[in-house]
């Protein structure tokens, strides 16, 4: 059993890079569906339920490292949202990705207040953490986890419906690719906006990826990051302290994100957000606060609280969405494109809204990414914010 921080904090780190080193070494087909992250939360979950680390001996090292890793994470990953980029989008484009976002959130909420005598006592919190994820990504959900207080199991528990219910409805948006004529047709879309959108963001994204990764740039933004991740969590502290009583009806961590991402969103318009390596970054700090928070997540915990019916909720969720997508379609004449990569670019996020995009037509994908990164932007606010309204159903 590991009793010692630095080791427990290191073994995490070894598995998430020999997880991830497999992938690109092997390829195997198995990863398309359990991507490593995805292996990372269970292996940890493992290790947590068979005590090959003490928690008790390691808790002072996983405290101290959590939630300043998960700050530089969030800012770093927002640097490369750039809302001029995303606004040139179009407004049609726009309307399909918020009509996704809060269709998504009414699937939440409808889904808690009928279903959550069945989900266990303070689910909304780990389902507002499911929300962020499905407005965002993984990085997202951890920190809606953070500001709304969710347990390491309702994190668990959501993460597992994050990859079941998600790679069910990545292929289902696959099948639909086959209906798009008929759709579009139905809907009477016009797809000549989005002809045009895609041929300008192409030039653009060529320059981008022109860009090389060096040490210059991750040192710079590694220690960017880790001082934002300080002053937030003192500012963070000091405004709570200082703020109205209604205000207080959220928790320090909340305000800490808020300050985070708005000091991320800001420098994303500045030259800091086109350095080089925020993405590679960002992803290996996710990685690290996914391992830390799955090592104190027990198998155990995780069937006491009825995951069945989480991921039954989760399906229940996706129905709402998927049919109200399809009348916002009716309504706003949305084609199938922009109303399916829409949807994927929120729950499936920059993993998986690229592809989507693709198998429609290979000059979309920036388009696809485009969107996705917009749900970064949102996804942490809305998940807070839906979490907050499943709470009123107790």
């Amino acid at each position: 059993m590991i009793t010692n921080g630095f080791t427990y904090f290191a073994t995490l780190v070894l598995i998430a890079g020999l997880l991830v080193g497999a992938q690109r070494l092997t390829k195997w087909k198995f990863f398309e569906y359990v991507p490593p992250v995805v292996l990372l939360y269970l292996i940890g979950m493992l290790g947590c339920t068979f005590k090959l680390w003490d928690t008790a001996a390691t808790k002072d090292a996983y405290n101290a490292l959590r939630n300043p890793i998960l700050y530089a994470m969030i800012f770093v990953m927002l640097l490369r949202c750039d809302i001029r980029q995303i606004l040139k989008l179009g407004p049609k484009m726009l309307l399909g990705f918020f009509t996704a976002t809060i269709t998504i959130a009414i699937g939440f909420v409808a889904t808690y207040a009928i279903m959550h005598p069945l989900l266990g006592e303070g689910a909304w919190r780990g389902l507002g953490a499911l929300c962020g994820s499905w407005m965002g990504g993984s990085g997202n959900l951890v920190a809606v986890a953070d500001a709304l207080q969710a347990t390491e199991a309702q994190l668990a528990g959501a993460s597992i419906v994050d990859s079941i219910d998600y790679s069910i409805w990545v292929m289902f948006l696959l099948w639909a690719i086959t209906l798009a004529p008929k759709f579009n047709k139905w809907v009477k879309a016009n797809t000549k906006t989005l002809d045009e959108v895609s041929t300008r963001l192409d030039a653009e994204f060529a320059q981008a990826k022109a860009k090389k990764v060096d040490f210059p740039s991750l040192i710079f933004l590694l220690g960017l990051a880790l001082f934002v991740s300080a002053v937030c969590t003192n500012l963070g502290t000091a405004l709570r302290d200082a703020s109205p009583s209604w205000l207080k009806v959220f928790d320090v961590a909340t305000f800490r994100i808020v300050l985070v991402s708005i000091i991320g969103l800001v420098l994303a318009m500045t030259p800091i957000g086109k350095i080089a390596g925020s993405t590679e970054l960002s992803n290996i700090m996710l990685y690290m606060v996914i391992a830390l928070i799955a090592s104190r997540a027990s198998f155990l915990e995780l069937f006491e609280a009825g995951m069945a019916w989480w991921i039954v909720a989760g399906f229940v969720i996706l129905l709402i969405h998927g049919v109200l997508m399809v009348l916002a379609a009716k309504l706003f004449k949305l084609d199938m494109f922009t109303s399916g990569v829409a949807s994927l670019a929120n729950i499936g996020g920059t993993a998986s809204a690229p592809i989507l995009a693709g198998s429609y037509s290979g000059s979309l994908v920036s388009v696809g990414v485009l969107m996705a990164l917009m749900g970064y932007v949102v996804g942490t606010f809305g998940g807070i914010g839906v979490g907050y309204l499943m709470s009123i159903f107790g």
